[in-house]
């Protein structure tokens, strides 16, 4: 009797082994993965914290959350077939105003193309961003996901405009006239001399000696990602 207990309490290690391997496997080889299917772009989240790390994003003030969110939202809206560039933009605004917390990612090539200073809406706060909105003049900058558009050349000279893919959040942007454009308060000398990046309309506002070239490499259709912890935005965000 004690062996014939032994013996099936073996079995039932056993079995629960078994079972614990499988499931290992099959986490292993089912785990999330971000696909672009027209250029072979495979990102899994093994992958993505590899590319985190390559790029060398946590030494240059980008937390890795973040960075896991912006490729969530990416990840959707080429699903939809809504992308088309494998650029994804970045603005995290969580950092200081007087941090280059702007980055901008070739997927395909794995290549950080920029990391630079981007201004916030006057009215969302002074160095750091703390108020979002997607009011009309409100002059607070608007959370979430958006689609670079065309680009046009206005008072700023050129600049990009955006669309908002969330609703109820960021989806009246271009009523706004929520642009990307080149700023002379967007630079280390404005900050040397006021302490803190100069602010825009709402506008994600770049230095303007790169404008032209950030803007080209963005334009038409890539995936430009505003984030603030804020928690009515992730709980009301469908693509986080």
């Amino acid at each position: 009797m004690l062996f014939r207990l032994k013996e099936l309490k073996y079995m039932r290690t056993l079995l629960v082994s078994k079972i614990s391997l499988s499931l290992f496997f099959l986490l292993l080889f089912t785990a999330p993965c971000f696909s672009k299917h027209d250029v072979g772009i495979q990102v899994c989240q093994s992958e993505a914290y590899t590319l985190y790390n390559e790029l060398q994003l946590e030494q240059l003030g980008l937390n890795q959350s973040v960075f896991a969110k912006a490729l969530k939202g990416w990840s959707e809206l080429k699903r939809q077939n809504l992308l088309r560039s494998n650029v994804l933009s970045i603005v995290d605004l969580s950092q200081s105003s007087n941090s280059k917390r702007l980055y901008v990612i070739d997927m395909e090539k794995k290549e950080l193309l920029f990391n630079t200073y981007v201004a916030h809406g006057r009215n969302s706060g002074q160095e750091f961003a703390l108020d979002f909105s997607n009011e009309l003049n409100s002059y607070k900058s608007s959370l979430g996901f958006y689609l670079t558009d065309e680009t046009y050349q206005g008072i700023h000279g050129l600049s990009m405009r955006l669309k908002g893919m969330e609703k109820g959040i960021n989806d009246i942007a271009e009523q706004r006239g929520i642009v990307m454009h080149g700023a002379p308060y967007v630079s280390e000398s404005f900050i040397q001399q006021n302490g803190r990046l100069g602010r825009s309309q709402g506008c994600p506002a770049v230095m303007e000696e790169l404008c032209e070239p950030i803007i080209n490499s963005i334009k038409g259709g890539s995936c430009f990602f505003m984030f603030y912890p804020e928690a009515t935005y992730i709980e009301n965000s469908k693509l986080l």
